[in-house]
């Protein structure tokens, strides 16, 4: 397959004139949205005198959002095929200007929300049905109530908004560009160069010594830097704790939580289930340190690889029909659907070409097809991405036939459920279907390190967070001492006693960016874990419960991600939860060293 696009099948390749026919089309839009933009700041007079008042802004917010969505599809994606293209670069940058000026002019809308005393609420919603459309929106405004200031305060808030949030930032910069990590001997003896981006693939290559060297270079490094990368996290940290007290949270983990309508109790739970079940990933570990004949396994050696790369060829038409076959379970509708959208409707951009973005996603608007990003290899991995991918669009798409607009868009905590349900699928269905051993080996080292990395990893980086902002909210400078000391400890504790943790990594903290995200990571965690419950209760309980999947599916945002888990009997208060996928790895471990071991 060629790297010019241009020469690329028109079937591989988005037809993005169903969003917008020419540029004619898209400036209509765009002048319809900088209108409605400009006269929004009327309802800031109206909106609290009646119920029509009341609705009409939300309808005028939600007509805004909406048609500013599809701008920003058509450019994004226009864009992300060719990046080279600056045309669509810049329609990008017009329509983000496009939020900007929207979010100023809509600065009073929640405030006021908050105001609206319940009892005139509630004979606004008797009074005027159609407001009815808007309770949900209006509900998890509301929640904010406890936690919103005067007015005085939340506009010195407003303005001190410009200054804040800027460590992860220069973390970014200072980590990216600045940090030079040096050479080191390469398998063919040759000097290589190492960056941190290159660290990874070189911990995944097959000679130790180059891993254990790339790993000593890389903390080395780090740890030169430790007191910068200490006084980062820890005014990062402090910003966070403050904001926590001052909208009067417990603390800066309830406070993060909130936003995804779910209290520390999921946290807790995540944490405290996976430290009771170290067992299957210490029998995961000493399964690699046999297949890899060592005496000692040592951190550098936890990313080498099990088995070779799968070397079968996929072609994309058998991707998608392997893909098919495997959410068959699904029913008709998804699958007709999704056949559909794949086959006819071009949903997905398939392959690489010079100037596209990199890597996968799902895409698309509440008024547009779903669009998947491919940069396909004919991989087995590349199936599992398609699978992936496609677990995103038909969420989307079940999601925007069961709602209103308003309603249509699910949050981040459930985002990755769907997804992570189509990967699981796949792989035990081939699992049983395959004829050869070598393809099954892959597949199990796959899982494995999918629970490996997305369960107890990013487990681990969660309670590294609990714990540092504890630290902090006690009063404690988060010093390079102090962060290498816990993170150390955590380290110790998640690989057991018999890997060898060698002590730079206590400067991995260091490299993690996303302890930047303010408890962003635990949604990994729980996502796999709600994911590969789902998963079992479809395989033993069969079209009953695909139904309620399905339902949980059509949820998007009407109700809270822990009501809509719970539509599909998942409910992540409780330990089971995170024990299925415990048990989903422990088993596939087992797997592995069964069939292993005939080799």
């Amino acid at each position: 397959m060629t790297n010019v696009r241009a020469e690329i099948p028109a079937k591989y390749k988005w037809d993005l004139t169903a969003i917008y026919a020419d540029q004619e089309a898209f400036d209509k839009d765009y002048a319809k949205v900088k209108e409605l933009i400009a006269s929004f700041g009327a309802h800031q007079k109206t909106m609290c005198e009646s119920a029509e008042g009341l609705y009409q802004t939300l309808c005028d917010a939600q007509m805004i959002e909406r048609v500013a969505e599809k701008l920003y599809e058509y450019a994004s994606l226009n864009s992300d095929v060719d990046t080279s293209d600056n045309r669509f670069l810049a329609l990008k940058g017009k329509v983000i200007n496009l939020f900007n000026d929207y979010a100023s002019a809509a600065f009073f809308v929640e405030p006021y929300l908050i105001r609206i005393p319940e009892k005139k609420l509630e004979a606004w919603y008797a009074s005027c049905p159609k407001l009815e459309d808007y309770r949900r929106n209006i509900d998890v405004t509301r929640r904010y109530k406890p936690h919103t200031l005067s007015d005085d305060c939340e506009k010195l808030l407003a303005d001190l908004q410009n200054g804040l949030g800027s460590h992860s930032g220069i973390r970014s910069v200072f980590a990216n560009a600045d940090l030079l990590f040096g050479k080191i001997k390469g398998e063919d003896g040759k000097d290589l160069q190492l960056t941190d981006t290159t660290y990874v693939p070189l911990l995944m290559g097959n000679d130790r010594r180059v891993r254990r060297a790339a790993f000593g270079k890389l903390y080395e490094t780090y740890s030169r830097y430790g007191n910068t990368f200490a006084s980062l996290l820890d005014g990062f940290v402090k910003e966070k704790t403050t904001m926590a007290k001052v909208r009067n949270f417990s603390d800066s983990q309830e406070a993060s939580v909130f936003r995804d309508e779910v209290t520390p109790v999921i946290y807790h739970n995540l944490v405290d289930t996976v430290n009771r079940n170290f067992a299957p990933l210490f029998r995961y570990y000493e399964l690699k340190r046999k297949a890899l004949r060592l005496s000692k396994l040592h951190l550098y050696d936890i990313y080498a690889p099990l088995v070779v790369s799968c070397d079968r060829k996929y072609e994309f038409e058998e991707a998608v029909d392997i893909v098919l076959d495997a959410l068959n379970v699904f029913g008709k509708e998804y699958r007709d659907t999704l056949e559909n959208g794949l086959k006819k409707q071009g949903w997905a951009d398939v392959y690489p070409n010079t100037g596209k973005r990199g890597g996968a996603y799902s895409a698309g608007s509440y008024d547009t097809q779903p669009y998947i990003l491919l940069n396909y290899t004919d991989t087995l991995d590349d199936v599992s991405t398609l699978a992936h991918e496609s677990g995103h669009s038909m969420h989307t798409w079940f999601s925007k036939q069961a709602n209103l607009p308003q309603n249509a868009n699910y949050t981040i905590f459930v985002a990755e459920v769907a997804s992570t349900v189509n990967e699981l699928i796949l792989f035990h269905k081939l699992l049983k279907e395959s004829d050869s051993d070598a393809e099954k080996l892959y597949i199990l080292n796959q899982l494995m390190e999918t629970y490996k990395g997305t369960l107890y990893r990013q487990t681990m980086f969660a309670e590294f967070e609990q714990d540092i902002h504890a630290l902090s909210e006690k009063g404690e400078p988060l010093t390079k001492d102090l962060l290498c000391n816990t993170y150390y400890d955590l380290v110790c504790r998640y690989f057991g006693k018999d890997v060898v943790c060698d002590k730079q990594i206590a400067c991995e903290w260091m490299r993690i960016p996303h302890f930047y995200m303010n408890f962003y990571v635990y949604k990994y965690a729980t996502c796999i874990s709600a994911a590969s419950s789902i998963v079992k209760k479809i395989e033993t309980q069969g079209a009953p419960y695909v139904e309620k999947y399905l339902n949980f599916l059509r949820c998007g945002g009407s109700r809270s991600p822990l009501e809509s888990l719970l539509v599909c009997d998942i409910d992540m208060t409780r330990p089971e939860v995170i024990e299925d996928a415990i048990a989903d790895f422990d088993a596939t471990v087992k797997q592995f060293e069964e069939l292993y071991a005939k080799q």
